[in-house]
């Protein structure tokens, strides 16, 4: 049962299982939200209340992210990506896309840079699905990411492309190579399901007329693969194998969730983001310098309560998260010193203005009988009075 308004859901469970057997767990789970979307909202109402607020953050300078976790088959790549039968089926990275745009158009008093990155993440492996390499038949030729951590702790990924969007165009063209290339296999509950985390990341640069600073933010539109237990798949052989690893790397996410949950409290100190490169690369997303927003997608169908109950239960753990997002701003050393050129070559444009009479030399005898001459002309005109 869902209360709109409030953000209320409900679950009542069985007493009696259809096998005659007693539950004696809990059968009443009552959970609140910021929100609940039904499932007659369109693609346009869950991006005017999900992401919104997000990107315009972003266009301040505060890091973003968007992330949709849920079972297989509840809706989550569409709620991310989008259906591709209709227009009005776009998802939040396309609408995203278009809106940051628009933005950019309305302010043409900044100048603003955009680039996209395409991260896969399979069997715990991760995958730039933007190689443009020729020769990869499959999704293990594309160059593998590789993490760093530099000397302040911050993660690197190397191997992971970073390209230019100069126009909405060039954007969902990106999109577009990327989803051709992600994994994608027919399972029992969806008949394509992507088996891998992705993480569609947008880069956005800003910068005012004649300012020094920068203003750097970063946008993770996350689609999570499938939160379901693998005795319930039904899957076996490769598709088994897939499902492990999602299961694990979503164990450790968790994992991160909880220790972050703790460490507010008081009662531990480490998080353990290290597990897996999910957590890695979302660690500033995870209780650091980000405004993060989870959307868990559900199946309403009776057969997949116990799925739904791990979902909301997860997001209230999510909801505990604090996080410290900050305008990330910085001095650009190029803009800084284009500006102190050009104030200079202003300067030298006055100081020869100034300096003009100084260095003329003396007159000559033409320009001193043409002064001669004008004084004369002058003393002798009659004073009309």
């Amino acid at each position: 049962v869902a209360d709109l308004e409030k953000g209320g859901l409900s679950f009542e469970v069985d007493k009696t299982t259809p096998d005659r057997e007693v539950n004696n767990t809990r059968t009443s789970h009552k959970f609140h939200f910021d929100g609940i979307l039904p499932m007659v909202a369109t693609q346009q109402e869950v991006f005017e209340t999900v992401a919104k607020p997000v990107i315009d953050d972003v266009l301040q300078g505060i890091n973003g992210t968007i992330f949709a976790y849920g079972q297989t088959g509840s809706g989550k790549t569409f709620t991310i990506t989008g259906g591709a039968e209709r227009y009005e089926d776009r998802g939040l990275i396309p609408r995203t896309i278009a809106y940051l745009f628009e933005n950019f158009k309305a302010n043409s008093n900044c100048k603003f840079s955009l680039y996209i990155s395409y991260l896969e993440i399979y069997n715990n492996d991760g995958y730039d699905l933007l190689s443009r390499e020729d020769t990869a038949t499959k999704l293990e030729d594309l160059p593998k990411v590789v993490l760093r951590e530099d000397e302040e702790g911050n993660i690197k990924l190397r191997n992971l492309s970073v390209n230019m969007a100069q126009r909405e165009e060039d954007a969902l063209n990106l999109l577009f190579l990327g989803d051709t290339n992600r994994v994608v296999a027919e399972t029992p509950m969806n008949d394509a399901s992507t088996r891998s985390h992705c993480m569609f990341i947008i880069w956005v640069e800003s910068t005012k007329p004649d300012s020094d600073t920068v203003r750097r933010a970063k946008l993770h539109l996350v689609d999570l693969a499938g939160s379901e237990r693998i005795g319930k798949t039904g899957v076996e052989g490769k598709l088994k194998q897939e499902a492990t690893a999602i299961n694990l790397s979503l164990h450790y996410l968790e994992s991160v969730i909880v220790a972050l949950h703790e460490r507010s409290q008081g009662r531990r100190s480490h998080v353990p983001y290290r597990n897996s490169i999910l957590t890695s690369v979302l660690r500033d997303s995870l209780g650091g310098n980000c405004r993060t927003l989870m959307v868990g997608t559900i199946a309403t169908e009776e057969s997949n309560v116990d799925e739904s109950i791990s979902t909301c239960r997860f997001a209230q753990r999510v909801a505990c998260i604090k996080n410290n997002a900050t305008i990330n701003e910085e001095l650009d050393p190029a803009l800084m010193i284009r500006r102190l050129k050009k104030d200079v070559a202003h300067l030298k444009d006055e100081l020869k203005m100034i300096s003009a009479g100084d260095e003329e030399g003396e007159l000559t005898e033409e320009d001193l009988g043409e002064c001669r001459k004008l004084v004369t002309s002058y003393l002798e005109e009659v004073d009309p009075a």
